[in-house]
């Protein structure tokens, strides 16, 4: 998932995605243990997306901040 497509969605939806991709990850992190796993860059393709949405949620933190608005939790 791209940078722009992740700022398209609501805070909302990017916790809900992040969550999704943390599951993934330790499915993925599971697997490659037990030798299952076979696309060995998927690993690395969720772990960037992972820090991709974590950016842009702080990015929307600092903004909140900067405004003086409340920053929903």
């Amino acid at each position: 998932m791209q940078a722009r497509e992740i700022r398209l969605l609501t805070t909302e939806e990017i916790r809900e995605r992040l969550d999704d991709a943390y599951r993934e990850l330790f499915v993925l992190r599971r697997e490659m243990g037990m030798g299952r796993l076979g696309d060995t860059n998927r690993i690395k393709m969720v772990r960037r997306d992972i820090a991709r949405m974590k950016t842009i949620l702080r990015e929307r933190e600092l903004l909140a901040g900067l405004l003086g608005e409340e920053v929903a939790q």
